[in-house]
């Protein structure tokens, strides 16, 4: 049975002082995401894991820095809260000021329906991770194809919509990430979980500061 915990526990790191060389964008921190607002529990633009999730990270950018990478994290631990705010925005459809830039094709209900958003997030767990590479030498993210959090079938890893540079770039992503203990998921090609995540049955509700 799953549990909601409020404190923060000791073996949650920072990024920014456990990974320093990622590059950090914390788009729930700001107004660019799919609701148009900061995101509740975003309170500073710092990003955590769990301690395994970092180190097993830690592999994952030492390797892509090796081949003139670094990553760009969007997203990692999620309070409870902010999957909250997510779940009252699906049920305002009127609210649609985001939608040409992230869910053009879909309706809220869809987005539900093709589990972009759940009730409960594997975020909250502390072992998840949004991200993608970017190319230290042109200085731009790598094209995946796609953006992050676009709600469609574009943004499904295998989508045959795509380039053969842009899906050679994903799978470069996801062999990065899987053969140091991540696990991908079928709709996002930027979103994975450490399969040994220390808390498989906990969601955190800490804020993010």
């Amino acid at each position: 049975m799953s549990k909601t915990v409020t404190e923060k526990p000791w073996d949650f790191v920072s990024l920014s002082e456990g990974l320093p060389e990622v590059i950090l964008e914390s788009r729930y921190y700001t107004t660019f995401n799919f609701i148009g607002d900061r995101i509740e529990g975003y309170e500073s633009p710092c990003a955590f894991l769990t301690v395994p999730a970092a180190a097993a990270l830690k592999k994952v950018c030492d390797e892509a820095m090796a081949l003139g990478y670094r990553l760009k994290i969007y997203d990692a631990y999620r309070p409870q809260r902010a999957v909250a705010h997510f779940m009252r925005w699906s049920k305002d459809l009127e609210d649609l000021r985001m939608k040409k830039y992230f869910y053009p094709d879909l309706t809220k209900p869809q987005i539900i329906i093709e589990g972009y958003i759940l009730e409960k997030s594997g975020h909250s767990r502390g072992s998840t991770v949004d991200l993608t590479l970017f190319d230290m030498e042109s200085g731009k993210e790598l094209d995946m194809g796609g953006t992050f959090d676009f709600f469609g079938k574009e943004s499904h890893p295998d989508y045959e919509g795509v380039t053969s540079d842009q899906h050679n770039n994903r799978m470069l992503l996801r062999k990065l990430m899987t053969r140091r203990g991540f696990k991908g998921i079928m709709n996002e090609w930027w979103h994975f979980t450490l399969i040994d995540e220390p808390y498989p049955d906990t969601y955190f509700d800490f804020p993010v500061k």
